[in-house]
């Protein structure tokens, strides 16, 4: 299995104790769905190498303990700041207006008043929101990804609509 067939679930951030035990930061809005799993593809320099739950203790929402089976406890140390994955398929399905940023690249943006303009690229995580990168011709061009820009997503077709404020598309095209 390749890293693109993937999400990145969490990291191994430090050891939990002298008996091997290591905890995991889990990166998810949903950590509770990842509590009882069975096993996990660890990044090992590019390689995803499968690692099977011996245990699995919740220490906080969004941190767990594990133990690996057939895995040294003395050789835990080496497994810090290792990144874990699942593939995609174990993601939830999601509905509405609420996306997984993977999901929607190549999608056609169209905006309710414009029409089709363009394709979306990829999305750019940025505070205070995440940034969907629409490309259309040469140009790239930006729309925030929050409630009040995206109209609806159209899973079947393959299209992301946006109610943007008017100029702002007008703002990118016209330079």
């Amino acid at each position: 299995m390749r890293i693109e067939d993937c999400f990145q679930l969490g990291t191994i951030i430090r050891k939990h104790g002298k008996d091997g035990g290591l905890v995991i930061k889990l990166e998810t809005d949903q950590p509770e769905n990842y509590y009882k799993m069975e096993s996990v593809l660890l990044d090992n320099s590019g390689e995803l190498v499968p690692f099977f739950f011996e245990d699995i203790t919740v220490l906080k929402p969004n941190q767990i303990r594990v133990f690996f089976e057939d895995f040294s406890p003395r050789e835990s140390h080496t497994l810090i700041g290792k990144d874990l994955y699942l593939p995609l398929s174990f993601l939830p399905k999601l509905s509405g207006k609420k996306f997984y940023y993977h999901e929607i690249e190549g999608f056609a943006a169209h905006d309710v008043n414009l029409g089709e303009i363009g394709t979306i690229s990829h999305v750019i995580e940025r505070e205070p929101q995440p940034l969907v990168a629409v490309q259309k011709n040469d140009k790239e061009f930006y729309i925030p990804a929050i409630d009040e820009f995206i109209e609806s997503i159209d899973r079947a077709k393959k299209v992301m609509y946006f109610r943007c404020p008017e100029g702002l598309i007008d703002l990118y095209l016209q330079s």
